[in-house]
């Protein structure tokens, strides 16, 4: 476990692509969460070399905490290229914390249909979770104290920039 925001991203996607390769069986559609997840996401996609468009899903609608901090001035559309009826889906963020951007996604792909499965893919996984989520895809796992946050900065290139919150 490191408590660095130095990792060698590049390497880390690697190991991410060779434990996803046993979900390519599945042909499965890959969708990534705004902003980050959707970075990783395209990395991925094309190094797995997946045939169906990538989906990117904007959750700020879907949030728990809306009506506490507002909406995302930056909204984005969603867009699955695909119906997900039936599909096993790949959903991709760049950083797993507490748990709630996943569900909120969950809620948004169940909007649009039922998938076969999810299967998680995190860049980083660090602790906190405040919901019973685990990711099935972790690229590195980072121990942070409570007010420390890793931020995943893009798109070209990609680096993590660790900030100190309340101090």
């Amino acid at each position: 476990m490191t408590t660095r925001a130095e990792i060698d991203i590049d390497a880390t996607l690697g190991r991410m692509v060779e434990e996803l390769h046993p979900f390519l069986a599945r042909k499965p559609l890959m969708i990534g969460i705004h902003t980050g997840g959707v970075w990783v996401a395209e990395r991925l996609h094309k190094r797995l070399g997946l045939s169906e468009p990538l989906g990117s899903l904007d959750i700020s609608f879907y949030r728990d905490d809306f009506t506490r901090v507002g909406l995302n001035p930056e909204v984005k559309a969603s867009h699955l290229p695909v119906n997900v009826d039936g599909r096993h889906v790949i959903l991709v963020d760049d950083v797993l914390h507490t748990g709630r951007t996943i569900r909120a996604a969950f809620n948004e792909i169940f909007d649009y249909g039922r998938p076969a499965s999810i299967t998680l893919a995190a860049l980083i996984e660090r602790g906190g979770r405040e919901l019973p989520i685990e990711a099935q895809v972790v690229g590195s796992h980072m121990k942070l104290a409570k007010n420390q946050h890793v931020k995943l900065l893009g798109p070209e290139p990609l680096t993590l920039k660790l900030q100190e919150v309340g101090a």
